[in-house]
């Protein structure tokens, strides 16, 4: 298959012709022999950056490398990578086999959309390029439709700054064995250095990010590391954003500087998202990198449908945020009218609309057992309220959306989905509620004292947030353990430690274990159990059971 032609510059390529490029190489083209001798010999590593793969389907996922050239810019041509697919990890039962192009204008980077692959199993790939041979990674499809899986192992994480700690829960990720990463935003964080280098774990010598070239420099130096290459490499991941992939505290189309110059870095800073992330093609959707559809959904069988969100793209602007201010903050209700204008959106409409049917999807035969066992929201931050003893409000989280939060439990309570968890991280701590039915659901005189003051006694959905991978935590632990007094809802609220969270879902059960290391600046650290909660089927609510 001859590819769509190609200018030298990735800024000179239309919309149509970016789209027709990431198509085609993904599709795993042919290319002809003298292509591939062309290539020849390698002699440095072209696979540094490790593989991944990501978006499981129950016939396929998504394949992902990115080569590195021995010398920048050594590269100016498509590069035809091989790839494999194999029922072993000695690749001698092979059941794919292909060859992919890797585009100047995609940084060299590598999407193979897989099909035709069985239902449920597990697989082993890896790349090659003339004698050099990537790592293998592990990589599985997701259960048939209808399929009631026995049990789903799920890892969660988000916020991975560079010189705050090593990624040794990454390790720890690895030695658990999970069945699907879902990587919940602030891969990697935009900022430079800090010039006083005193408590971090390491340093880095590149500027804030601004270019294409940036972001791509950002993303390899994350990619760089040995744990977080491991961990791409033991099963597919489902990978969504927040802000620091672009710009601290940005929503939408609003940022700091002149609007044009933002538009240009954040379309700069979503390219370089797709191309070291393994997401589908479809994902460019009309308008290049201009919009990318990072919402969607991940079915597993009946056992769980995972909606897996977008809380940055279609956003409104923090309420009463300073114009020119670099963080959103927090706000006194009484100060800020617009706080409570209930037009404001979290997701925007569109995504609020189709979230609102996946969930009235999945509470189709709930009753007689037949539909999806539980319905998980996986989104970027914390969901419930938070109530600060000082009356302060956060303007960055679902806390400054209060009409957006309330239309998605009227949506849970309306539609009922069998069982209903939310996955959330951005806060650096860990954080375990209920989530309780609109206060309107029900008279406040038969709500019990462990409700919130105006709410339903009803729980309508369990929450974990999880806390960073290495990112510092900006709080003290007495002022969570004030927040937490303050809000019955709250079981668990804790910001001294760095981690993870795994759930262990089965038909009857989800146990959801807060993992943390015991030391950030070790890349050797080891890790243990903060707490653990379980979550009953059709019994909502976490309870603690360690």
């Amino acid at each position: 298959m001859t590819p769509p032609p190609s200018n030298s510059s990735p800024t000179s390529l239309s919309r149509r012709g970016m789209l027709q490029r990431a198509a085609w190489a993904a599709s795993a083209a042919a290319w002809p022999r003298w292509a591939m001798a062309r290539q020849g010999d390698a002699r440095h590593d072209p696979f540094a950056l490790g593989v991944a793969s990501g978006d499981p389907s129950p016939d396929g996922m998504v394949l992902w490398t990115r080569l590195m050239p021995a010398e920048p810019g050594a590269w100016s041509r498509p590069i035809p990578v091989r790839w494999e697919v194999a029922h072993d990890d000695a690749f001698r039962r092979i059941v794919q086999r292909g060859t992919a192009a890797a585009l100047p204008e995609f940084a060299h980077s590598v999407h193979v959309e897989l099909q035709g692959l069985a239902p449920g199993r597990w697989y082993h790939y890896r790349f090659l390029l003339g004698d050099a041979v990537s790592a293998t990674g592990r990589t599985r499809t997701a259960p048939a439709p209808g399929e009631l899986e026995p049990r789903l192992r799920i890892a969660f994480a988000s916020c991975q700054r560079w010189e705050h700690g090593h990624y040794a829960a990454w390790n720890d990720v690895c030695r658990q064995a999970p069945d699907l990463v879902l990587f919940l935003g602030d891969y990697m964080y935009e900022y430079a250095s800090p010039k006083d280098p005193a408590g971090l774990a390491r340093v880095h010598g590149l500027r804030l990010a601004q270019t294409l070239a940036d972001y791509r420099d950002r993303y390899a130096l994350h990619k760089s590391d040995p744990a977080l290459q491991a961990a791409h490499a033991i099963c597919p991941w489902a990978s969504t954003w927040d802000d620091h992939e672009v710009q601290n505290d940005y929503t939408g189309a609003h940022g700091l500087g002149d609007a044009a110059d933002f538009m240009a870095m954040r379309t700069a800073a979503w390219q370089a998202f797709y191309e070291h992330t393994p997401l589908r093609a479809a994902s460019l959707a009309a308008s290049g990198f201009g919009a990318l559809q990072v919402y969607r959904a991940l079915p597993w069988g009946r056992l769980a449908n995972i909606h897996l969100l977008d809380a940055r793209q279609f956003r409104d602007r923090q309420a009463c945020r300073a114009e020119g201010s670099s963080g959103a903050g927090t706000v006194l209700p009484a100060d800020c009218a617009e706080l409570q204008a209930p037009q404001r959106s979290f997701l925007g409409a569109a995504q609020e609309r189709w979230l609102d049917a996946g969930l009235a999807a999945d509470s189709r035969g709930s009753a007689d057992g037949s539909g999806t066992r539980w319905s998980v929201i996986a989104q970027q931050t914390l969901f419930s309220q938070r109530h600060y003893p000082s009356g302060v409000q956060s303007a960055d989280s679902w806390d400054g959306y209060p009409a957006a939060r309330q239309r998605l439990l009227e949506s849970l309570a309306r539609h009922a989905p069998r069982n209903t968890v939310l996955l959330g991280g951005d806060i650096h701590q860990n954080y375990v509620c209920n989530v309780f039915a609109p206060p309107e659901e029900a008279s406040s005189a038969s709500a019990p004292a462990s409700a919130p003051a105006g709410r339903s006694a009803r729980i309508l959905a369990s929450e974990f947030c999880s806390t960073s991978i290495s990112s510092r935590s900006s709080t003290t632990q007495e002022k969570l353990d004030a927040i937490a007094r303050h809000n019955p809802h709250v079981l668990l609220a804790r910001c001294d430690q760095r981690g993870w969270g795994m759930a262990d879902v089965t038909p009857g059960r989800w146990t959801n274990t807060l993992r943390t290391v015991d030391d950030p600046l070790r890349a050797d650290s080891g890790a243990s159990t903060q707490a653990r909660f379980v979550v009953e089927d059709r019994r909502a609510g976490p309870v603690r059971d360690l």
